[in-house]
Parts: structure tokens; C-alpha cells; sequence
């Protein structure tokens, strides 16, 4: 199984950090620069390698100095007689303040790490993917009014190993193969508006009065009905969820749809698993056993069109955590994963203050390697939602 859900979710953004800009906010970043990886994968003790590459992100538009960030990156290079080609699609969060002209940042991001499978010492055979985290910052000086250089500096982590072969996949370490990697990077980061004295120009500044944002609360209740292979690599296991859904307003339109920021707690997770099961997930006896748990997703979108008619049409994307009280779909695999949520339907409208949610998603969650057993699972879920409109609404009823 290759873990590549936050790969899709990051893919998912990047057009509407491109497009979905809306009037008033801060503007959206847009980086792009050379990069330098301090050390091959296969690296073993004595024989380092730095590895070339490039950077990219794109930044969405601030709140209160925080905002969301998508970075894509890629190395390349060769080293123990083993190609090394790497590319990193990561996703989270970056704070920023001015001093002066200049403007600091500091960053956490997680996603995915891909790589050829022949990169191991002389091209022994290894992993292709592995979840990934980096922490780091840096600082923009402006060049012009939309245009400055950035300069860069980050601490990445992988979990990535050599396996036996393509038919026994369960990865393994031999000593001094890194897991820990700096890296710098330099280019240009361009804003779509320009920095006036320090400060971006902003309709906000105009004096018109600020409109209440729209907003909504979902109560949520969602059950499997099947499964199929797309990120993950066993369909055994039935989940039952339960929980609360917020739905702001953020970022304007993009072809044709408003577009929410969206987050989501799950205090009722229910998950039914085999009780025995080999490493791959697989079951090897009778008989399911119930598993509790927990899932927060705090980085989520959600596209609506016919925003205010009698029905509208949705597609959502959401990235997070869920967690059980044991190890899930596996006794090898983790307590721990990261989830992947994509959902469509139609939204109607019940009164001025309800909307009722009705439709179908896939529910991903893994472990990306975090340990060696990472079996996986992609749930097709029904979902019934119940919406409550928040604030005073113009125009009551619509």
C-alpha cells in the first residue's frame, strides 16, 4: 500500500490557492526557488550525499498572521551506485510577522515523501513512499511591490526503509540509514497585491463596512457501506462516525462555487476489525472485534454552488487524525493515522436557519509508515447531515 492520500489533498489545493482569492483578505504567496537536501536516502554511515532540487508553496491568504500552506519539492541525484529521485507534498500551517521591511516566518507541515523503488545501497530494492514532517522558517525582503527573495532553512524527517522484495513489501532499517535531513532553499515569492509601508493593501482599509461572514454548523452521522482499493491495501474492517463540522466562508469563488474553510471533530469513531489479522491487514480467523476512537480534521475545503438557493449542490475535502483505544486493522500497525475525507452530495435547504446534508464519501486512513505494518483502509460511507446557519442573516428568511 502507498500512503498517498496527503499527496492528493495537497494536489486538491493548489489550483484554488491559485484562483479563490477573495477582496479584503491578505493575498496569497506564491514561492518558487532552488533547493539543497542535505544527505542521500541510502546514505549509511560514510558515505553522505547532498542532493539538488527545487521548492515551491503557495501560501493562502492570512488570519491574524497564520495561514495555510501547501509545499511541493523535489531532489535528484545518485549515490552508492542507487538513483535518488524524491519528490515531497506537504501541507499545514506557516506564521509570519514584519520587522521592518523584512517579513519572518516559521512553518510545520506534514504530508508524503515518494521515491523510486531501486534507491538502497546499489540499488537494492526499498520503499516508495513514507509519511514526512518538516519544521523550519525563513524571511521574504522585498524586491517591489509584489515581488521579493526568500531565503529558507528546514529540518525534515522521513520514515522510509529497505524492503525484502515487491511480493514482501514490510519495510526495514539497517544502521546509519538517515531519517533525519536539513534543508535550504532561495528564490522569489510573489503577492498578488502590494505591501504599502509594511502592511498589505486591503479592501478592509476602504472604510465599508465589514459584512458578517457566512458560516455553519454540521451535525453529522455517517456509516460504511463497502470498500475498494485506491491509497490503501485491506477492506476487512466497517466503521461507523459521528461528530460536529464547521463551514466558514474564506476564500471567495472558484468556478462557480463559494468556497469554506472547513474543520471537523469526531468524538464517536466506531470501528469494527477482524480480532486476527497478518500484517497486511488481512484476517486469519472468524470474527469481528469493536474498536473506539477519535478524529480531528483541522484542514478542510468545501466547494458549494447555488449558494442560497433551495438545493446546492457540494464536494468537501477534509485532511486530519483518528485514533483508537487499540491498534487498528492490525496488531503490527498503529494506535495513531492520518485521514484523508472526500465527500459529495446535495445541500437542501429546510428553513432560513436549517439545511439538511445528504450524500456519499470516501473515508481514508493510514499510518504512512510511521511504523512497519501500514495495511490501510478506504471506506465508502453514506452521509446524513443536519446544518445550522450561524450569526444574523441578511435578508431573513432567504
Amino acid at each position: 500500500m502507498l500512503p498517498r492520500s496527503f499527496s492528493v489533498f495537497a494536489l486538491l489545493f493548489l489550483p484554488l490557492a491559485l484562483a479563490a482569492q477573495s477582496a479584503g483578505s491578505v493575498p496569497f504567496q506564491v514561492y518558487g526557488g532552488v533547493s539543497y537536501f542535505s544527505n542521500s536516502f541510502n546514505a549509511v554511515t560514510g558515505a553522505q550525499h547532498p542532493l539538488p532540487g527545487w521548492d515551491t508553496s503557495v501560501a493562502f491568504p492570512a488570519w491574524h498572521d497564520l495561514r495555510l500552506k501547501i509545499d511541493v519539492s523535489g531532489y535528484s541525484g545518485n549515490n552508492l551506485g542507487a538513483p535518488q529521485h524524491v519528490v515531497f507534498i506537504m501541507g499545514g500551517a506557516q506564521y509570519e510577522r514584519s520587522m521592518g521591511r523584512e517579513r519572518f516566518f516559521a512553518h510545520a507541515l506534514f504530508g508524503d515523501a515518494g521515491l523510486n523503488r531501486n534507491w538502497g545501497p546499489n540499488g537494492a530494492l526499498a520503499g516508495t513512499a513514507s509519511f514526512s514532517t518538516l519544521l523550519g522558517g525563513g524571511l521574504d525582503t522585498p524586491l517591489s511591490q509584489h515581488i521579493g527573495i526568500r531565503v529558507e532553512g528546514d529540518y525534515q524527517h522521513t520514515n522510509l526503509g529497505l524492503i525484502q522484495s515487491e511480493a514482501d513489501p514490510v519495510p526495514y532499517r539497517i544502521p546509519g540509514l538517515p531519517n533525519s535531513f536539513g534543508r535550504i532553499s532561495t528564490g522569489l515569492v510573489w503577492t498578488p497585491r502590494a505591501y504599502v509601508s509594511n502592511h498589505i493593501v486591503s479592501a478592509t482599509t476602504s472604510g465599508a463596512p465589514e459584512k458578517s461572514v457566512e458560516s455553519e454548523l454540521a451535525f453529522q452521522a455517517r456509516s460504511s457501506f463497502g470498500h475498494y482499493h485506491i491509497f490503501a491495501g485491506t477492506w476487512w474492517s466497517y466503521l461507523w462516525l459521528a461528530g460536529l463540522e464547521y463551514d466558514r466562508h474564506s476564500w471567495g469563488k472558484f468556478i462557480g462555487a463559494r468556497m469554506d474553510y472547513v474543520a471537523e471533530i469526531l468524538p464517536v469513531v466506531i470501528l469494527r476489525q477482524p480480532v486476527t489479522t497478518d500484517v497486511f491487514g488481512d484476517p486469519l480467523a472468524l470474527g469481528h472485534e469493536t474498536v473506539a476512537g477519535l478524529g480531528v480534521s483541522p484542514i478542510g475545503v468545501r466547494m458549494l454552488w447555488r449558494d442560497g438557493k433551495a438545493w446546492k449542490p457540494f464536494f468537501i475535502a477534509k485532511g486530519g487524525m483518528i485514533g483508537f483505544t487499540q491498534k487498528a486493522l492490525s496488531k503490527y500497525a498503529s494506535y495513531e493515522n492520518f485521514t484523508l475525507q472526500q465527500s459529495t452530495g446535495i445541500q437542501f435547504r429546510l428553513n432560513h436557519r436549517w439545511d439538511a446534508r445528504v450524500g456519499v464519501s470516501d473515508f481514508h486512513f493510514s499510518n504512512g509508515f510511521i511504523v512497519q505494518s501500514n495495511p490501510g483502509i478506504d471506506e465508502m460511507m453514506y452521509d446524513v447531515v443536519l446544518c445550522y446557519h450561524l450569526g444574523k442573516r441578511e435578508g431573513e428568511p432567504r
